[in-house]
């Protein structure tokens, strides 16, 4: 087979297909910069990944976020500071001759933009750019437009989606490049629908519209939404749409009725103006049809990017047993006849990583040889990572009783989230007072990309336990199965999809109350996995290669990206000339 025939189908730029326009308010670019919180930003990395990788022409769009999200401080009390994470573009990136301006709250901003390409794994470059107000000619209080991610107040954040959603499409346009598609991840970038429907108008917000215009606007937009409550998706109030996106713009969507009980809900907007939209799960479709019974959303199920989340021992061990796993994860299905041993070998060297990083960060010594549960994400009380310690007294029994349990924390909470600060406090103050030598429980402080590969590939079980149906779709689990790290986790988000008990993990039992699903969580641990950990090695690798053969398989970007590109880019109903038969993906 020649090197070209190795390669996956590479998508070729033609009048029917334009680019992809990616938008995302944070995309996790790269570990060193701060352009990223959590879960959303990740997905949105890896999706360009591997879009990289498979040869989609796409190009991205997001904030500089000069100021980062923050960094966070825990004192032996577990109660959180914040320090900013300034970094500066213009050491790293270089910067688009373009600009543009924007009209917002009656001042013109200049916006423009930086570069940093993901480079493929056969060359194929996906452009990010990222948007920039810290110029010279804007005042003072529009230099820091693109300065905090989700930082202030609504006021700001509305400035910052009219960054983002019309001043990207605007960078894109003065740049010359044809996108025939624009995909808006979550609703933060629902503004660049206006800026496309300004457009096809010729024109501001005076113009006419027509059902032609409406129709153009639409065939060109894809949107994805991340959030199964109504909280989650923004809302802004009639007077702060006219006060900072204008009267005339704001009248506009009232007609359209984009603005419903005096309120600019933007999921409302983006649903109004795409062609397709989806939930990021098989269940998070179904919840979000019901929050929005006049839409059709469809749903794709999220991933993650298989090479960055594996640890180098099971890539290695992966590259001698299935050297095509990298450009085709489906070939990850044959994890199931490498040899236990080196399974156990590998994800020893993985757990050695991070019990080294643990003592060197907390100065704390956990063993090699006793079963590590991990828990780390962002920290909001629907995530429940207190619920471990609904019972104290049992959780230190069933250790002492197992030979030993050590857990291993993570996660932030938003700065001006107090119950979720509330949370990490009360399980840094149990773990102070359950400290005994049968259980060790440690909290990583600032949680972040690196800390999340260790520990999605070092722990031995990943734990997750939100309230349903709060989890949209959740990845760090994803991240756990391919390192062959099983899951025991509640039956919501992806876990509906990749739950086989016995097989890929353990499912929580729904309860009434918190309290029944924590002694669910418990029963789990004391019948099933510390049994199963203490009956021999060889039937714990057992289970960790039919994690990775069905869920590491299955749950990355290389098959998610291919469900966007058939299902939402590309549909061959929408194109005439362009050949994107199954066998292409594979050929």
């Amino acid at each position: 087979m020649s090197e070209q025939q190795k390669r996956p189908f590479t998508y070729e730029v033609t009048p029917e297909t334009g680019i992809v326009a990616y938008f995302s308010m944070e995309i996790a670019i790269d570990p060193k910069l701060p352009t990223y919180s959590g879960g959303l930003g990740v997905l949105a990395g890896d999706t360009l990944r591997s879009a990289a990788d498979l040869g989609v022409p796409m190009v991205a769009f997001t904030l500089a976020h000069r100021q980062g999200y923050f960094q966070q401080h825990l004192d032996p009390n577990g109660n959180q500071s914040e320090q900013s994470q300034p970094w500066n573009p213009a050491d790293t990136l270089p910067e688009l001759s373009v600009r543009t301006t924007l009209a917002i709250e009656d001042r013109i901003v200049t916006v423009r933009a930086w570069r940093y390409d993901v480079v493929g794994r056969y060359g194929h470059v996906v452009p990010i750019f990222l948007l920039d107000t810290d110029l010279e000619e804007n005042s003072a209080w529009d230099r820091g437009l693109t300065d905090h991610l989700y930082g202030g107040d609504s006021n700001y954040r509305l400035q910052q989606e009219i960054v983002l959603g019309m001043g990207g499409a605007r960078i894109l346009n003065a740049m010359g490049l044809n996108a025939n598609v624009y995909h808006m991840n979550e609703g933060h970038a629902a503004l660049l629908t206006l800026a496309l429907l300004e457009s096809e108008l010729g024109g501001g917000p005076e113009f006419p519209i027509s059902n032609t215009d409406i129709a153009a606007v639409q065939q060109k937009c894809v949107f994805t939404t991340h959030t199964p409550v109504p909280a989650g998706h923004d809302r802004f109030s009639l007077e702060q749409t006219i006060r900072i996106l204008g009267g005339e713009r704001t009248a506009r969507l009232e007609k359209l009725g984009c603005i419903v009980d005096g309120t600019l809900n933007m999921t409302t907007l983006a649903l109004r103006f795409s062609r397709y939209a989806n939930g990021v799960a098989l269940k998070h479709g179904e919840v979000s049809r019901q929050m929005f019974p006049k839409d059709k959303i469809d749903s794709i199920t999220n991933g993650v990017h298989a090479p960055t989340w594996l640890s180098e021992p099971m890539q290695n061990l992966f590259d001698a047993h299935m050297p095509a796993w990298r450009r085709d994860n489906l070939y990850l299905r044959n994890a199931i006849e490498i040899p236990e041993a080196e399974v156990l070998a590998a994800h020893a060297q993985a757990k050695e990583a991070l019990l080294s990083e643990i003592a060197t960060l907390t100065g704390k010594a956990l063993s090699p040889n006793v079963l590590t549960l991990g828990f780390a994400r962002r920290a909001a009380t629907y995530k429940r990572a207190d619920l471990l310690f609904t019972d104290p007294e049992r959780l230190a029994a069933m250790a002492q009783s197992a030979g030993g349990l050590q857990i291993v924390y993570g996660g932030k909470a938003h700065p001006q989230d107090q119950p979720g600060k509330t949370i990490i406090r009360k399980v840094i103050e149990t773990a102070a007072k359950l400290s005994i030598d049968t259980l060790r429980i440690v909290y990583l402080e600032n949680y972040n990309w690196e800390l999340g590969a260790l520990m999605t590939a070092g722990v031995d079980v990943w734990v997750n336990n939100p309230r349903r149906p709060y989890e949209a779709s959740g990845t760090s689990g994803m991240k756990a199965a391919l390192n062959g790290v099983p899951s025991l986790s509640i039956l919501d988000g992806w876990w509906i999809e990749g739950c086989i008990e016995g097989v890929t993990g353990w499912a929580i039992e729904d309860g009434e109350d918190d309290i029944a699903e924590a002694f669910s969580l418990y029963r789990k641990l004391e019948s099933s996995i510390i049994p199963l950990y203490r009956s021999g090695m060889q039937h714990w690798a057992q289970l960790m290669k039919t994690t990775i053969a069905f869920n590491g398989s299955f749950f990355n970007t290389n098959r998610m990206v291919k469900q966007y590109t058939r299902n939402a880019y590309y549909p061959v109903r929408l194109l005439k000339n362009v050949d994107v038969r199954e066998a292409a993906y594979t050929a």
